[in-house]
């Protein structure tokens, strides 16, 4: 017998989706389709994620259908009171690619930009689901953490440019925001330790 003959896959594959419709019209279990295309999506991410592990340093790029289709099958088994989460889970499977990337070389600093991006959009998704308002006003504060994080993460040098838009960012995010002028009085110096404690580090490092 072929170890990889596709004939037993298809079995498996009927004879699990049986089951599933089985144990639906039992009452026992609902939405059987969530079920079954989560476990598909599960399956195929936890074999990309076992050829990340096996070979880290080459199969790097298997990060991206690893965690993207296990954020994308936990998101399919979450229950309908978690429903206002799914995008949140699936997004971060997305931004977990992109962390694990530039966590095992950080001269892909590259990788910081999507991951703070998607899970700014997982975060806004959640917010709209459970406050049922519009909260994309929340992206540009996204964006400004995102740019900082560039800009003070390690991992090459000459990336001080990241502080423009990061504070730029922050600053419009902070006006468009719900609320913002209420608690604009306390990002302006926030804003101003946080830069001026960098350079202070900076500062001391190059003197040691």
């Amino acid at each position: 017998m072929k170890r990889y003959d596709p004939r037993l896959w298809i079995g498996l594959l009927m004879v699990f989706g049986g089951v599933l419709i089985f144990l639906q019209n039992l009452n026992i279990i609902a939405d059987v389709g969530d079920i079954f295309w989560g476990a598909i999506w599960g399956l195929v991410g936890a074999f990309f994620l076992y050829m990340l592990i096996r070979d880290r340093r080459d199969n790097w790029w298997a990060a991206f259908p690893a965690f993207t289709l296990l954020g994308l099958a936990i998101s399919s088994f979450l229950p309908n009171s978690l429903e206002p989460f799914s995008g949140l889970v699936f997004f971060a499977g997305i931004s977990l690619s992109f962390i694990w990337v530039y966590a095992t070389d950080t001269n892909r600093w590259w990788a910081i930009i999507p991951a703070g991006v998607t899970l700014t959009l997982g975060a806004i998704s959640a917010l709209d689901g459970i406050t049922g308002a519009d909260n994309g006003d929340y992206l540009f504060l996204g964006l400004g953490i995102t740019f900082l994080l560039v800009a003070i993460l390690p991992g090459g040098s000459g990336r001080s440019w990241a502080f423009f838009p990061g504070v730029a960012l922050l600053i419009f995010g902070a006006i468009l925001s719900a609320g913002a002028v209420g608690w604009m009085e306390y990002l302006w110096p926030a804003v101003l330790i946080f830069l001026g404690g960098y350079f202070v580090l900076k500062f001391f490092r190059k003197t040691a």
